[in-house]
């Protein structure tokens, strides 16, 4: 029992001299040095542009002429072009619908006769006129004269026969001769002449009512358009005043594109006519693609719209049926839409619009993500944040028109959102997942590994030879 106890002792002691030795010869911990915590954040280039301003917008097409069609004489529908159909598109003074013209060109005719047999009395009244005016002269002549017989005609050879006594009697006292009563105007006939030129124009007004009223049994197309409703049938019966249908004129489309006042202050020239055209773009999409209409700011509202209090401007689309043209480059292999399968613009399409704006040196295009609030962004410099406030010259759903004031030459901003951003703090720029992606170049063989593989092939080859040979 005694000498296990001193062995037990040996064997403690002996633990605890090498513990001791391990704990004596041990090293000391490695010393690294200490990290600081860099946010990692994504970022990009600004692009830096210059030449005029883009000031964007949307807005609706609208038709910029428009009319309803009616009737405008009563009648029985006896034509109706095939063409005047909701859709289709009709030229400019083609027949669009007929209404029987028997009544109206009856209604001529008895025009026409009344003012023949107006124009006969007018002749005849002009002939009194003139036999009543001869008369009178001749009266007045005779009774001009101091003879006794002055007053009597020359073919009146009755009243030459009676005695001086009585034709005396027709002489004024003291030998003078009594004055001449004052010519009365039905004398002259000149009323009836006046009433008989009347009644001409009244005959001539009739048949011009009827002759108007047989030319509009025809309606033609006011301009060229495209029929947008009709509700006629041939051989039914219209009233004037009804509608028949409508369409839309195609010359020129418009759209109304309504701006804020910052926005309408980049268009130098808005509220100056007669200083230029302001050239604009409309562009639309269609199956996939974006087409561009060319168009121009035809006017702007001078009344704020009561809802959205901004100023609406009218862009001027001409040829819009003609179709556009593809906003954006075709890629390599991709197929191009030609003319033929551009389409047109549509009322009521929903588009966005370009106009251009004044002229700047340079101006930055910021992503949306990047703007922080008051107008704040967050460029990158030597690898430190940097807070910089910007004037912002229009903003839209996905980007900002910023002036470069305070970027620098080349200004790289910051687009994802920090827990603590503060001014100098440093960052690292997270690589591009798409440069990341990208396979990296295999590294080149050194220039003798193959004339190596060559000598240990052929070193293969003797080897086997050799067996074969000792095998025989």
């Amino acid at each position: 029992m005694h000498r296990q106890r001193v062995i037990g002792g040996l064997i403690l002691l002996a633990a605890i001299a090498i513990a001791a030795l391990l704990i004596f010869v041990r090293s000391g911990p490695e010393e690294k040095p200490t990290e600081e915590n860099i946010p990692l954040v994504q970022a990009e280039p600004l692009e830096i542009r210059s030449g005029n301003l883009m000031v964007q917008g949307a807005g609706t097409v609208r038709a910029r002429e428009e009319l309803t069609l009616s009737a405008e004489v009563a009648g029985k529908l006896v034509y109706v072009n095939p063409r005047f159909r909701e859709g289709q598109r009709v030229a400019r003074g083609a027949t669009l619908f007929r209404i029987d013209t028997s009544d109206y060109r009856n209604a001529v005719q008895t025009a026409q006769a009344d003012v023949a047999s107006q124009n006969v009395a007018v002749l005849e009244a002009r002939e009194e006129v003139a036999l009543a005016k001869a008369e009178i002269a001749r009266f007045q002549e005779r009774a001009a004269s101091s003879s006794a017989y002055a007053s009597v005609d020359s073919s009146d050879y009755a009243a030459r026969i009676l005695p001086p006594d009585e034709l005396a009697k027709s002489q004024g006292t003291n030998g003078q001769t009594a004055n001449a009563a004052p010519t009365n105007g039905l004398a002259t006939r000149e009323p009836q002449l006046q009433s008989a030129r009347a009644a001409l124009r009244r005959a001539q007004a009739q048949l011009a009512d009827a002759q108007t009223a047989l030319r509009r049994t025809t309606v033609r197309a006011p301009f060229s358009g495209v029929v947008r409703s009709e509700e006629i049938a041939l051989g039914s019966y219209v009233a004037p005043g009804q509608a028949l249908g409508s369409m839309v004129g195609t010359a020129d489309f418009e759209a109304v594109i309504p701006l804020s006042e910052s926005e309408a202050a980049l268009i130098p020239a808005l509220w100056r006519p007669g200083s230029g055209r302001i050239e604009a773009s409309v562009y639309s999409d269609y199956g996939g693609t974006r087409y561009r209409w060319q168009a121009y700011v035809d006017r702007a509202s001078n009344v704020l719209n009561p809802q959205t209090r901004t100023i609406d401007v009218f862009l001027r689309i001409p040829n819009p049926l003609r179709g556009g043209a593809p906003a954006v480059t075709q890629k390599q292999g991709q197929k191009s839409e030609g003319a033929s399968g551009a389409p047109p613009l549509f009322v009521g399409s929903f588009v966005d619009a370009e106009i251009t704006g004044r002229a700047l040196d340079r101006y930055a295009v910021l992503p949306l993500a990047a703007l922080r609030p008051g107008n704040q962004i967050w460029l990158v410099r030597d690898g430190k944040l940097r807070i910089v406030k910007v004037n912002i010259f229009q903003r839209t759903d996905t980007q900002a028109l910023i002036s470069t004031a305070g970027l620098g030459a080349k200004p790289v901003v910051i687009l994802g959102a920090l827990k603590t951003a503060t001014d100098g703090q440093k960052i690292r720029i997270a690589e591009d997942r798409q440069d990341a992606a990208k396979p990296k170049p295999a590294a080149e063989k050194p220039k003798g590994s193959k004339t190596t593989q060559g000598k240990t092939k052929g070193a293969q080859s003797v080897a086997k030879k050799s067996g074969a040979d000792g095998a025989k």
